[in-house]
């Protein structure tokens, strides 16, 4: 059902069972996927393609032009995948031509209200984002991240998967996977525990990564060093881990 009173651009693609409630406005060049809900007085503009299954709430701004004075009005893009959640006043913007040209989500994310993803981010699968947290350009967010209430991450951070970073925190630097942090500016404070117990994952690899987590953040260790001495621990999440801090450019928190 699309209300009377949304306007819709002709060049819109709507596909079935999509409802779109009271003066929302979908721009051109804008793709709805199949049984998405948009409230009322959403704006959506293109090009933006939002997959099937997804939620966005009264009062959001998905896929308009970034906030980036190098923007010129070059095409770039949004792209939504299937199953999200997007609280009330949500802004989530397209890329730009200094990058790859595309803002990236996932599936099964949930951006609570006032949540701001800027231009060029990439954001995993089944992220929590807490009220008023807000990425910076550039950023990448893995899966199964939970960013809590009025946190922020610098332009060109990674965020490892199954990470936490708590309220009013301020990530400068890369967080590594199953790491919690803390703080202005954001430092380690342990391993996740409670989200990894939560995700199922055995106490065994949670013994394991706590080992390497005293690796690197406790036993006075380089991070080369630290890394040297991982390489003879070869579970998948302790190479992930590995993996993650080799490709580091902004360095790990620490």
């Amino acid at each position: 059902m699309i209300d009377k009173t949304a306007i819709i651009d002709p060049s819109a693609k709507i596909a079935k069972n999509v409802q779109i409630g009271p003066y929302s406005i979908i721009g051109a060049d804008v793709e709805i996927g199949e049984n998405t809900w948009i409230g009322p007085h959403v704006v959506i503009q293109g090009p933006t393609r939002i997959g099937r299954d997804n939620k966005i709430f009264q009062f959001s701004s998905v896929g308009e032009m970034p906030q980036d004075l190098k923007f010129k009005g070059e095409k770039t893009y949004l792209e939504i995948g299937d199953g999200n959640t997007i609280r009330e006043f949500c802004t989530l913007h397209r890329g730009t031509g200094h990058d790859k040209s595309i803002t990236k989500i996932g599936n099964h994310n949930l951006f609570m209200a006032y949540v701001h993803v800027a231009h060029d981010c990439e954001i995993g699968n089944h992220t929590i984002f807490s009220n008023n947290a807000s990425l910076a350009g550039h950023v990448k967010v893995e899966d199964y991240v939970v960013l809590g209430g009025f946190s922020g991450v610098f332009q060109f951070c990674r965020v490892g998967a199954y990470s936490f970073i708590s309220t009013n925190s301020v990530v400068i630097k890369d967080v590594p996977p199953f790491v919690k942090v803390s703080g202005y500016y954001a430092k380690p404070f342990g391993l996740n525990t409670v989200g990894l117990q939560r995700r199922g994952f055995a106490e065994e690899t949670i013994t394991e990564l706590r080992r390497a987590y005293k690796v690197i953040y406790r036993n006075g260790n380089t991070v080369a060093k630290a890394l040297e001495e991982l390489q003879s621990l070869v579970s998948p999440e302790i190479q992930r881990l590995v993996q993650f801090i080799e490709a580091s450019n902004a360095g790990i928190v620490r």
